[in-house]
């Protein structure tokens, strides 16, 4: 996303894979240069009857169209999360429409994490680890400092790396969406 001083800022978007979780958390801050506009945005979502998680960086009209296409393109390719982002990103390439937004998705499933990006980029992280938005790179950073205790949930990672998002970029807030797939605060899902 652009930074400039009159367009629209803000999300931090997470994701964390553990051995046995995956969570997606994301803040709920809208802002518009520099004035806050909305504190408790949700721009994580469960797709795909659950099996799914999205987070968005971008503007919100972008995020409804995106996640609605990701959700027809799982419905086409059912537990097929990897196919149905890469025909996301080339609609999102070639498609008129599509080609003009600027955003990013953090999608994750019980097996595979994934970054899509509108330059066509459907990547999956090394580490299980993804940092998007523009507090994206302080959450990311948290969470690999996190990662290896074995005494913390990927929810409470999660949660502890979106609190130090949220004390160091202005666009970020510490009202948080979280959703998880796999074991979560110990409890079989």
């Amino acid at each position: 996303m652009a930074h400039d001083k009159t367009g629209w800022h803000g999300t931090t978007i997470l994701s964390i894979r553990t051995a046995d979780q995956v969570v997606i958390a994301g803040d709920g801050q809208v802002t518009f240069g520099n004035t806050v506009l909305k504190s408790r945005a949700r721009k994580v979502r469960l797709l795909a009857g659950g099996r799914v998680i999205a987070g968005f960086a971008g503007a919100t009209a972008d995020a409804f169209t995106l996640f609605e296409r990701l959700e027809a393109r799982l419905e086409q390719y059912p537990a097929q999360l990897t196919r149905a982002c890469v025909e996301l990103a080339k609609d999102w390439r070639t498609d008129r429409y599509l080609r003009r937004l600027e955003a990013m998705m953090a999608v994750a499933d019980r097996e595979t994490s994934l970054i899509l990006s509108g330059t066509g980029d459907v990547l999956e992280p090394e580490d299980g680890l993804i940092g998007i938005g523009s507090g994206g790179p302080f959450a990311l950073a948290a969470a690999r400092a996190l990662c290896d205790r074995d005494d913390m949930t990927g929810e409470e990672m999660a949660r502890r790396a979106m609190a130090i998002a949220a004390g160091l970029c202005i666009y970020t807030n510490d009202q948080v969406t979280l959703e998880s797939l796999g074991e979560t605060s110990g409890q079989p899902e």
